[in-house]
């Protein structure tokens, strides 16, 4: 299937009703990340929908064009609610580390299910995917390291520390901490939590990071 005819198909779904799109949407995103592609039911995606299997097959011509379809919005997601408003301008580790952390959690709280899919069709890589698709994700992997890693600056690290040690055990520290977060609220709707104590929390902890790991202001 060509570009044109794929713009066609999003268009047509599209031009549906946000609340039956969402729906949709929203029903087989749940699917394929917690089935995968192979896996995946049209059956179950139409049942969570509230909708019948002919009107999903009116807007996607096969799961194929459904799965490149929530791969194309999880990309553009993922690209516009958290890494475009990262401030890559940030020269601080723990500051950088921080905005990735409260950003990604921001958009995961918009929409969990965007990033659940996202680690299924990145693991699952271009099997089912057209080229240029691929092309794109591998665009995203690298938009997210550059992020991380492009304009730090590491004078402010300790002196008799191995730098490049410095910045994986505070990447390490604060990926741990996410995902300790992230395991500890499994079950609840993100959209629902009030994150101000675990920001509290984490606060604190980026203040020992500091105090451990950055060189003082009499030694700077």
């Amino acid at each position: 299937m060509g570009k044109e005819e794929v713009d066609i198909i999003i268009a047509r779904f599209e031009s549906l009703e946000e609340g039956k799109q969402q729906a949709i949407r929203q029903a087989a995103l749940e699917e394929f990340a917690q089935h995968g592609y192979e896996k995946a039911s049209t059956n179950r995606i139409v049942k969570a929908a509230g909708i019948g299997k002919g009107m999903l097959f009116y807007y996607f011509t096969s799961k194929q064009e459904l799965y490149k379809y929530l791969v194309k919005y999880s990309l553009e997601f993922i690209q516009s609610r958290y890494l475009d408003r990262v401030d890559a301008k940030e020269p601080d580790l723990i500051g950088r580390l921080t905005q990735l952390a409260r950003l990604k959690m921001e958009a995961q709280a918009e929409n969990e299910e965007v990033f659940k899919f996202s680690a299924v069709f990145l693991q699952e890589g271009e099997a089912h995917l057209p080229k240029e698709q691929a092309v794109k994700i591998e665009a995203l992997k690298q938009s997210g390291y550059r992020l991380m890693y492009e304009g730090i600056d590491h004078s402010r690290f300790r002196k008799d520390m191995d730098p490049d040690k410095v910045f994986h055990l505070i990447r390490w520290s604060i990926d741990g901490y996410q995902q300790e977060l992230l395991a500890k609220l499994t079950g609840q709707k993100l959209a629902d939590i009030d994150f101000a104590p675990y920001w509290e929390e984490f606060y604190a902890y980026l203040a020992i990071l500091k105090k451990s790991f950055y060189e003082t202001e009499e030694e700077s």
